[in-house]
């Protein structure tokens, strides 16, 4: 921890006079949506595997949410992840192309198949939105403190338009933008530290709110003023020992000063 950052604590605050800016991830922290990628990904990686382990007569091990998903996907950019994963699994597939077909045995095809699944959850069941974190973003903005969201998903602005949330933030840094720009994603701080910069806010004053391993990963290695870890699994450790310096289980205590694990 650097000396910038804010010590471990129970009774803490995000106002004016220490942050500037709040920088949220979307998946997990503001929508739902971390259930539909999760079970998206599984459906796309079991699909896969099951034809891999019949083409190589080797057994069936399917993916697994709780261990798979969180170490190796969750909070990357798509095509990151799949290769992440595949690889832990000894699978070795060329890059391809982004254009590559759904059915495409390339990291790029994988990602497309998983991508299809999302956009027929999204356009059949819609968004879910954690009134909680809304409620906190608002108050935020009340006090002048900036938002901003910093998403691997290209599907960020999608999902924040379906949400009905999207004017909540100035900035959006995600996988479009990270692509473009050619900058790495999470766990590298990159994207966190490009929305500070088009805030005009320095890390320190800035507070990082994220759900994944891989987030608080990333907050942590930015030098930002304070990491929250929100818990929606049962995993506030993991998150507390990969970077966050405190951990909610709703950002609804950010309202109320709840106590959380620090």
């Amino acid at each position: 921890m650097t000396p910038d950052r804010i010590p471990n604590q129970v009774n803490y605050s995000v106002t004016p006079d220490k942050f500037d800016a709040v920088l949220f991830d979307l998946d997990g922290v503001l929508t739902a949506t971390a259930k539909v990628h999760a079970s998206c990904w599984k459906k796309t990686f079991d699909e896969f595997l099951q034809q891999h382990a019949k083409e190589n007569d080797i057994p069936f091990q399917a993916f697994e949410i709780e261990t798979d998903y969180k170490l190796y996907v969750d909070g990357k950019p798509r095509y990151e992840g799949v290769k992440s994963f595949l690889e832990s699994r000894n699978i070795h597939l060329p890059q391809g192309s982004l254009e590559d077909d759904p059915t495409a045995k390339t990291i790029c095809g994988v990602g497309n198949r998983k991508n299809e699944f999302v956009h027929l959850v999204l356009e059949t069941e819609g968004v879910e939105v954690y009134s909680g974190s809304v409620d906190w973003v608002k108050h935020l903005m009340s006090q002048g403190i900036k938002t901003a969201v910093v998403s691997s998903s290209k599907n960020c602005e999608i999902v924040l338009k379906a949400a009905g949330i999207i004017e909540l933030f100035k900035i959006r840094v995600d996988g479009k933008v990270a692509a473009q720009l050619k900058i790495p994603g999470k766990p590298a701080p990159d994207t966190f530290l490009k929305a500070a910069e088009m805030l005009g806010i320095e890390p320190k004053r800035a507070v990082v709110v994220e759900d994944a391993i891989s987030g608080v990963q990333a907050g942590s290695a930015g030098g930002f003023g304070l990491v929250i870890g929100v818990d929606r699994e049962g995993d506030a450790q993991a998150l507390k020992d990969n970077g966050a310096d405190i951990v909610v289980s709703d950002l609804s205590e950010m309202l109320t000063n709840s106590s959380v694990v620090s």
